[in-house]
């Protein structure tokens, strides 16, 4: 099939790469030409693990990028709609990018016979892909949505530095259409990933998404206030989440007590869906209570820095990675950002390390100093941090001397000078 997708960021270009992989013929899309410039060179302009070498394997047979939309959709028969919907500052999503997209998908397929399918993937709320998406792409192509074009939401649910990997093996797909061909089209296009497909309408695969984050977020909170108990009694968290785990109902997955969740997609969603919950006058307590606990959270390791050090003006504290995960260089609502203008406010030096997301975080605290190696981090710093986890910090040996506030439970109780674990 020929796909195109609008939007290479994280989720267009995976999802454009992956199904290149998969032997179709596929052209991404994006306004930005130095974006269009590294996929058609088959380099990544964004850090993904595996991406490098999936590029290599499919440009230029199976895949290349463009900033000619029209010519996109007029060379293709399947439309993926993959760009960002940032948070306003009600939690809202932004949707500027999907009505432009919309508005151009229809002033393409205007000029264009025969029948199409749009599916949007990005992350909209309830009722985004019919009343904005289909809207706009009827009034400017003059056709009618589930008649002359195929109008679909496939959420996506791919985890910053496994989305290859999750893109390959999905747990499920899900399908949200009124419309039976673009389902038949699309059924046939997810086949190959032997996943279960739950087929829905529009508006409740749009829900799927932002409950799956939501939930996600809730563990992650409840882990983190467990946590905080664990750490008033003197035991550890971790040893509690792997008895809870063992409950099928439960699951281990996303118990991990730390500083809290970042990245583009648990904060922005559950922001979302608490604006949502507003407008339709329905009450949050639950997830209120989630984003309160994970906004206290990170705060709690300058706290115990100061229990040590004291005042931390003057003193300087390192900080062991900034990205919101390890494998990404993605700092999108990082838990590191918050713990840096503490820092900043109580008067600390920060110097930091992080192996891909020193850049992207030097743009929002160019004060901040990144160092070469987490080495030179714990030789100058009067505490250290451990805030992402990623691998290259998790050596004993780097901490001999060290005070240290572990955020990730990266390293052994015994593995430094003064050690101290966030919920243990």
């Amino acid at each position: 099939m020929n796909i195109s997708v609008i939007g290479s960021g994280y989720v267009g270009l995976i999802t454009g790469a992956g199904f290149a992989k998969l032997g179709h013929k596929v052209i991404c899309v994006d306004v930005v030409k130095e974006k269009v410039d590294a996929i058609n060179a088959g380099k990544p302009h964004l850090y993904e693990e595996g991406l490098p070498q999936l590029l290599k394997e499919v440009v230029p047979k199976h895949l290349s990028a463009t900033t000619d939309l029209a010519r996109a959709i007029k060379e293709t028969e399947l439309t993926f709609i993959g760009v960002g919907t940032p948070p306003q500052k009600d939690g809202n999503p932004d949707l500027t990018f999907i009505r432009q997209a919309a508005a151009s998908i229809g002033e393409a397929l205007k000029q264009k016979t025969g029948y199409h399918v749009v599916v949007v993937k990005s992350t909209v709320t309830p009722g985004t892909s019919e009343d904005v998406v289909g809207r706009l792409i009827e009034q400017h192509s003059g056709k009618k949505a589930n008649r002359d074009f195929g109008l679909a939401m496939s959420p996506e649910f791919l985890r910053e530095g496994k989305a290859i990997d999750d893109f390959f093996n999905p747990v499920r797909v899900v399908i949200g259409s009124r419309d039976e061909r673009a389902v038949k089209v699309l059924q046939d296009l997810y086949k190959p990933l032997h996943a279960r497909v739950i087929v829905t309408e529009p508006k409740v695969a749009e829900l799927i998404k932002y409950a799956s984050n939501a939930f996600l977020a809730t563990k992650i909170s409840f882990a983190n206030e467990v946590g905080n108990l664990c750490k008033a009694l003197g035991i550890d968290v971790y040893e509690v989440m792997e008895g809870v785990g063992l409950d099928p109902r439960i699951g281990r997955a996303f118990l991990d007590a730390g500083p809290g969740y970042g990245g583009s997609c648990l904060p922005k969603d559950l922001n979302a869906l608490r604006g949502v919950a507003g407008r339709s006058k329905v009450q949050t307590t639950l997830l209120d209570a989630v984003k309160k606990v994970n906004d206290e959270q990170p705060i709690l390791m300058v706290r115990l820095a100061e229990k040590h050090l004291g005042s931390l003006k003057g003193k300087t504290i390192g900080l062991m990675g900034v990205a919101f995960k390890p494998g990404t260089d993605d700092i999108r609502e990082s838990q590191a950002i918050p713990i840096c203008a503490e820092l900043l406010l109580k008067g600390a030096k920060v110097v930091a390390h992080d192996p891909e997301a020193a850049a992207n975080m030097q743009k929002l605290f160019p004060q901040v100093q990144f160092l070469n190696s987490p080495e030179a981090v714990v030789a100058g710093s009067s505490a250290v941090l451990i805030v992402t986890g990623w691998p290259e910090h998790a050596s004993p040996e780097l901490y001999r001397n060290a005070v240290v506030i572990d955020g990730r439970h990266l390293i052994p109780k015994d593995a430094c000078k003064i050690y101290e674990g966030l919920g243990w």
